[in-house]
């Protein structure tokens, strides 16, 4: 693997880099576009909101303003047969001054008609059941109260009732003035709007009750809406706000503009279908996205091309470096071996005659101790002759194992097979007693694992071992010399009875009869 990036890796990154920078940049221009019809719905809705809003608070402050000029009448002139006459002709001149009207209506305390703007009986109907006439009867506010949708007792019309409360000279409760505006008067200004085929539009009371809605449906006139999310935006957002909100009427996603009405608990909605708002800009962005997409599929096959053309060139290449690559692999790996005993997986020999010079020389420059173990299995020739060469093997690399797990606890440290069944270990940076103790733990653990040896006076296969520890002096010290120094205090070892470690200088001798 090379350690920069091959020239067909750049090219291909060129390529890619190239590709994506075409689809990012008309991505960002179909975002960009996208945000800007958005932009320019969201004033169009909010424009729309605000028209209609305006509409119906004109719509109401009408009704309201004839309202409060008929209860002014009723309080003052009474409600006695000339006073009514003359107030049932004001009524029939209001009813035909105000288009949005269907009716205007007095009640008295118990709901009875006492004079309209109609030609019905005035005994035919009694409206104390109704939610305007109930709220006024137990409310004393002189104020508007916009009700909830009904269908009219005197026309059979939607209407929205528009109502304000008559006090007797003290106070109390005297009767209702009603106003009943044209649901079909809303709906006329609703279809005129240009919303769209999936837009639509609705007039609700701050309480929840659906008004009016477009798309027009008789059944959801008078609907409670307080579970929509429309609702909720309007109760926790603000009088006023635009939100993309899924109708909970006929699951359209639509950009909503609400609004609330400046004078009257009633806010509008005016929504578009985001699918319509957003057809042009995908029709827009279709085409663009497919233009691009045939100039990044010519690019990149452009770019391949030359990536293959390339590739051929750099081929040859390739396999001249797989090939070397090999050849080095191989050549570790006979280095390696070279340098590693086969039967027992130590060090060989010529290993350690390196790592000896290399260390002798370090320890020289540094004045620091440098330690050797010499290491001898006992009575080795026996053991061979009574259990077989095969098994001597096996016990020699059952004890080299176990060697070389005591002494891999530094990185410089060397365990290596001799000659024969004769070890070495090098230990840098170690001192006499120390490499004496770490001697003596590997003889106890190799007595420890009573491997068989009939041959052997303790029954079992033992170790011997002689160490010395220099501190070498350039120029006046050789390596020779401390490996003659371990091994002859090796051989006084064995002499001394076997299965023991004995120092070069100053002997250590170990006890033996532990292990017995």
């Amino acid at each position: 693997m090379l350690n920069r990036p091959s020239i067909i890796w750049r090219a291909i990154t060129f390529v890619v880099i190239v590709c994506l920078s075409l689809v990012v940049l008309d991505g960002w221009r179909s975002w960009t576009a996208r945000a800007v019809e958005l932009g320019e719905m969201d004033v169009a809705t909010s424009n729309l909101s605000r028209a209609m809003a305006q509409q119906a608070d004109d719509t109401f402050k009408e009704a309201d303003t004839a309202l409060l000029g008929i209860v002014e009448r009723v309080q003052h002139d009474g409600t006695g047969p000339a006073a009514l006459n003359r107030l049932h002709d004001v009524l029939v001149m209001r009813r035909q001054e105000l288009s949005q009207l269907d009716g205007l209506f007095v009640f008295d305390e118990n709901g009875i008609w006492i004079v309209n703007s109609t030609s019905v009986p005035l005994d035919r109907f009694n409206n104390s059941d109704r939610e305007y006439f109930n709220f006024h009867r137990h409310n004393a506010d002189p104020g508007p109260h916009i009700g909830v949708p009904v269908v009219s007792r005197s026309s059979g019309k939607w209407v929205i009732p528009v109502s304000r409360r008559i006090n007797k000279p003290g106070g109390s409760f005297g009767g209702v003035v009603l106003a009943t505006v044209d649901i079909q008067f809303f709906k006329t200004f609703y279809d005129s709007l240009q919303i769209g085929n999936a837009g639509a539009v609705a007039l609700v009371l701050d309480s929840g009750v659906m008004l009016m809605r477009r798309p027009f449906d008789v059944k959801i006139i008078g609907k409670n809406m307080k579970g929509t999310e429309l609702y909720r935006y309007y109760t926790t957002q603000g009088p006023a706000g635009t939100a993309f909100i899924k109708s909970a009427q006929d699951g359209v996603t639509r950009l909503n503009n609400y609004r609330s009405l400046p004078n009257y608990p009633v806010f509008v909605a005016a929504a578009l279908s985001k699918d319509e708002i957003l057809h042009d800009w995908w029709s827009d962005t279709v085409w663009h996205s497919a233009g691009v997409l045939c100039l990044v599929i010519v690019v990149g096959l452009f770019g391949w091309h030359l990536i293959l053309q390339i590739e051929l060139r750099t081929t040859a290449e390739a396999e001249l470096t797989k090939t070397h690559a090999t050849l080095e692999t191989l050549n570790r790996t006979l280095e390696r071996l070279a340098m590693q005993d086969g039967l027992t997986g130590l060090a060989n020999r010529r290993q350690f005659d390196v790592a000896l010079h290399n260390e002798f020389s370090r320890a020289a420059r540094e004045a620091s101790a440098l330690a050797l173990i010499m290491l001898d299995v006992d009575c080795f020739k026996q053991y061979n002759d009574i259990y077989g060469h095969a098994a001597g093997d096996d016990c020699l690399r059952t004890i080299s194992h176990l060697i070389r797990d005591l002494t891999a606890g530094r990185p410089g440290d060397l365990a290596a097979r001799y000659g024969g069944e004769e070890i070495a270990v090098l230990l840098p940076d170690t001192d006499v007693a120390r490499a004496v103790a770490i001697a003596d733990n590997i003889r106890s653990a190799i007595r420890a694992l009573e491997i068989e040896h009939s041959g052997n006076p303790t029954g079992f296969v033992t170790i011997s071992a002689g160490v010395d520890a220099w501190v070498p002096i350039r120029g006046a010290d050789e390596p020779a010399a401390l490996i003659l120094a371990a091994d002859k205090a090796l051989y006084e070892a064995k002499e001394k009875g076997r299965n023991r470690v004995l120092a070069a200088r100053g002997s250590f001798l170990s006890s033996t009869t532990t292990l017995r």
